[in-house]
């Protein structure tokens, strides 16, 4: 990947074009996986991130309503760097000097102040070294603050620079920017410490966001942005919808045809599981899309297995002679285990759909992981019900089945 030439009485070491494209390649490749990380953190489970061309990524958020949280998730490197400052720091004055060894940076929120840095390698600790990072609030003022904790490596190094230096300044620098500088009052051997630095409380959360993901191999910039309305893609929503209102009334109408009167019973607890469903997807505020809709679609139609799975046993118990009470009771309390092995596997599938899938597919995952716990409830425990409230009333001497 490195070429050597020489000229004159020197060697000049570049990188090939092909090293080149290999380095683009993979700090491509990492920054896709980062902004990945980040979204998933801040719930957007449907996003898709991929690579356009060889240096640049698309990213599509649906249903994000804060685009400026999504720019800063996105384009901001999040270099974490714990530095000294220099013994001498500018008075402001006309025409100085930044000392040798050190270099100017703003403060994060006021960039007209500047401060010198150390730029000795040995003495920076980097973000690198974090293994968590959390919103909170200070217990002495009540501001906003981002708490972090350094891995072991981090935690010594950490520990050693604060040992060393009690009594003098240091940077906490995010991006070249210095977010704070306190003094060292005491060695801070614990491998944890805080951020402060007149920040609000959306701003914790999404700094310790940025920070727990990792940063970015390179400085992202935002080439192109577009908003696009809902009435773009209402004609593929209004499609997906159109496709789950036929294949419910076509499971209804197979239930009615197939079963009667205990169709209806089944379909009943079909459209209690819609319901349900809808409502906590509503609850976690999770964004319709076609993924989503072939989730609850599929949902649809593997809702009446378990009621077909009932009723077929206790078709089977009424033809061995069993009385109406006796099939009703065998054929929930035998088909239960089945029903519940059966939606065991489907759950599996769907958490790992989601654990390794990414975008739409952990959309899919979601709704899919959701109607099932929905369909349990809802076409064995609600069915049971109706049924037990229906023979209470009726007394009935058959089963319409």
């Amino acid at each position: 990947e490195i070429e050597i030439e020489r000229e004159g009485n020197r060697f000049v070491l570049r990188y090939s074009q092909a090293g080149l494209e290999a380095r683009i390649r993979r700090a491509v490749e990492q920054a896709i996986e980062v902004i990945r990380r980040r979204l998933d953190e801040l719930g957007m489970t449907e996003a898709t991130i991929q690579q356009q061309g060889p240096e640049r990524i698309i990213v599509q958020a649906p249903g994000m309503k804060d685009p400026a949280t999504l720019k800063k998730a996105v384009g901001q490197t999040a270099r974490l760097t714990f530095q000294l400052l220099c013994e001498a720091q500018p008075t402001g004055q006309p025409g100085e000097r930044v000392p040798a060894g050190c270099a100017e940076m703003p403060d994060a929120k006021n960039p007209a102040m500047k401060y010198w840095v150390q730029t000795s390698r040995r003495a920076t600790v980097e973000g690198a070294d974090l293994v968590d990072a959390q919103p909170a609030f200070d217990s002495r003022t009540g501001e906003p603050i981002v708490t972090f904790r350094f891995n072991q490596k981090g935690a010594l190094r950490f520990g050693k620079l604060t040992q060393k230096n009690v009594g003098k300044p240091f940077a906490i620098v995010l991006d070249g920017k210095v977010v704070s500088a306190p003094v060292i009052q005491t060695p801070i051997l614990g491998g944890s410490g805080q951020i402060s630095g007149r920040f609000s409380v959306e701003e914790t959360k999404l700094l310790a966001i940025i920070l727990r993901s990792g940063a970015l191999p390179a400085k992202l910039t935002i080439v192109e942005e577009r908003t696009v309305g809902p009435s773009l893609g209402s004609d593929s929503i209004r499609a997906g919808v159109m496709a789950s209102v036929i294949g419910l009334v076509a499971v209804l109408a197979f239930m009615i045809f197939t079963y009667g009167f205990f169709g209806i019973i089944a379909d009943i607890a079909l459209i209690a599981n819609l319901g349900m469903l809808v409502g906590l997807l509503t609850a976690f505020q999770a964004t319709l899309t076609l993924p989503g809709i072939a989730g609850i679609v599929l949902t649809l139609g593997m809702a009446v297995d378990s009621n077909v799975l009932v009723f077929e046993r206790i078709r089977e118990e009424l033809r061995n002679g069993r009385t109406v009470l006796n099939a009703l009771e065998t054929g929930f309390s035998r088909a239960f285990g089945t029903i519940l092995d059966a939606n065991i596997t489907t759950l599996i599938a769907a958490v790992v759909l989601y654990g390794l899938g990414s975008g739409p597919v952990r959309g899919f995952a979601v709704t899919l992981g959701v109607g099932i716990i929905t369909t349990v409830f809802t076409a064995y425990t609600l069915t049971r019900l109706i049924v037990a409230f229906w023979v209470t009333r009726t007394r009935p001497k058959s089963i319409p089945i």
